[in-house]
């Protein structure tokens, strides 16, 4: 996170969020005010959040990562509008994706163009994430996957590793990093796309499937940006 976040956490009288989310930042906290809530709340949380600003109260609602991507930004906004209080002040804080945290442990792997794509179909309905891949792939895209694997759905990321074998090489570079930058708990594995769904995958993994220039330096994944050197 910024430093902008942590003097946000300092001004704010309350915390609202997910609870594994607010048990990551509690280190950080002294006398603020938490509403911790349960997955897939986060209408309930939003609401409560707003709720309490429009009272006149500090308010931080907390995502992992960025916000903005995959986070809570999009329904905040989507809430007040709903609530007629678009105009209510409101910051929206970037922080650290999981695919840029993911590629900081891994060298160098989205030096070049990038998708990022979430397996979870509980939003998407899995006919639009396959034809994302499909086409991404077949675009020489290099991926950022989120979401990869479950106990719901645990072939979906089977099926997108056999769909980006019809354009790129069986050796194609792909990076497993489980916890990005999360200390201790952090793990990194470099592997090829014809072999990375043998090695553990879950939910808190970011899968990085390289594109048809990304290659191993040393103990580095690397998309070639394309200078002359």
């Amino acid at each position: 996170m910024t430093a902008r976040v942590q003097s946000v956490l300092n001004e704010v009288k309350f915390i609202v969020g997910y609870k594994t989310y607010i048990n990551l930042i509690r280190p950080f906290l002294t006398h603020q005010e938490i509403v911790a809530t349960g997955m897939r709340q986060e209408i309930d949380r939003c609401r409560e959040a707003i709720r309490l600003a429009a009272e006149g109260h500090k308010v931080a609602i907390v995502s992992s990562g960025d916000a903005g991507v995959y986070g809570m930004a999009g329904i905040i906004i989507e809430c007040l509008e709903q609530e007629g209080l678009i105009n209510l002040p409101l910051e929206i804080i970037p922080g650290v994706t999981a695919a840029s945290a993911s590629a900081s442990m891994l060298g160098a792997p989205l030096m070049h163009d990038f998708a990022v794509i979430s397996l979870s179909d509980l939003l998407t309905p899995w006919e639009v994430i396959e034809k994302r891949v499909r086409l991404a792939a077949e675009a020489d895209f290099i991926f950022a996957i989120y979401n990869p694997k479950s106990n719901g759905r645990p072939q979906h990321i089977e099926t997108v590793r056999k769909m980006v074998l019809d354009f790129r090489s069986p050796d194609t570079p792909v990076g497993l990093v489980r916890e990005a930058l999360r200390g201790e708990e952090s793990s990194v594995q470099i592997t090829t796309l014809e072999d990375f769904t043998n090695h553990p995958i879950d939910m808190l993994t970011t899968v990085i499937i390289g594109n048809s220039q990304t290659r191993i330096v040393g103990p580095y994944m690397v998309t070639p940006r394309g200078y002359k050197l």
